[in-house]
């Protein structure tokens, strides 16, 4: 009977992380439903007129593209990150919640930058956008590790590669927001193309620091 009363806790606090897992992963698929429900749908009487349709709303389509990658990826992070959670705490579910309305604001989002009218504010607002969910999700990690609320299997610098990442995609959308209003489109645009190769040189310095260490 003491042993069953000690257990129980743990049992319940992993229950609870894993229902929070679960509505994150609703909450996504609704975002990413609302995300495709926004293409425009290509028209026309001929084959070139529907292809014609098709290069005319190709930016809406890029976006999607571009967007759901986004939301993909922190989606898959989150998922790596929450299979060593073990109990949650008050503000680990706040930082959630918060993370979780960035990824249902993305597909406004998208529809801002693909709407008309001036370039860098429509672009400034899904920079920042990514520039909150990136932060909030880094602040997300800094508590599990902060409350210990990982397994006691887990290591503490597991969390660390997502981590890095969180702050470097914060850093890149941070960086495109002034960029969009000193050049072009495209100047902008090259930031975010950018991230790949920021996150390939902060995981080799981050391998390179461990691997002193």
């Amino acid at each position: 009977m003491a042993t069953h009363a000690c257990q129980e806790p743990d049992v319940t606090r992993a229950g609870a992380a894993e229902r929070l897992t679960m509505f994150v992963d609703a909450v996504i698929a609704i975002a990413l439903t609302l995300l495709a429900l926004e293409l425009p749908v290509p028209a026309g009487d001929t084959t070139g007129a529907m292809l014609r349709s098709v290069s005319d709303h190709g930016k809406e389509y890029l976006a999607f593209a571009v967007s759901f990658v986004v939301i993909a990826a922190h989606w898959r992070a989150h998922h790596e990150i929450f299979r060593s959670v073990r109990s949650l705490s008050g503000r680990l579910v706040s930082l959630t919640l918060a993370w979780l309305f960035m990824q249902v604001l993305t597909p406004f989002a998208t529809r801002v930058i693909t709407a008309e009218g001036a370039f860098p504010p429509r672009f400034s607002f899904y920079a920042i956008v990514q520039v909150l969910a990136s932060a909030s999700f880094a602040l997300i990690i800094r508590e599990i590790r902060r409350e210990r609320l990982y397994r006691t299997d887990a290591l503490p610098e597991a969390f660390a590669p997502n981590l890095v990442r969180s702050v470097c995609l914060a850093a890149v959308f941070g960086v495109s927001i002034p960029v969009s209003f000193l050049t072009t489109g495209t100047g902008a645009y090259l930031c975010w193309i950018a991230a790949p190769v920021v996150l390939a040189v902060a995981g080799r310095v981050q391998g390179r620091a461990h691997s002193g260490a």
